[in-house]
């Protein structure tokens, strides 16, 4: 299992996948939003979403879990 962590603190914009899809790679997961930036946060490996960990306008610090892969 692993976990896709957000790269610096900000909003959840969106969320880009639910349970149950699969994720590439690089794939975009979530987009955050800081500073009137749109940040989007990829997965670092390939899987099958098992858990979101935050939702949609919660607010995440540099290094926070957004989601669990399988």
């Amino acid at each position: 299992m692993s976990k896709v962590v957000t790269n610096m603190a900000g909003n959840v914009w969106k969320i880009l996948v639910q349970v149950g899809d699969q994720v590439e790679e690089g794939q975009d997961v979530a987009i955050l939003e800081s500073m009137k930036m749109e940040i989007p946060v990829a997965a670092e490996e390939s899987g099958t979403v098992k858990e979101l960990k935050t939702s949609e306008g919660e607010f995440v610090n540099e290094g926070d879990v957004i989601l669990e892969l399988e």
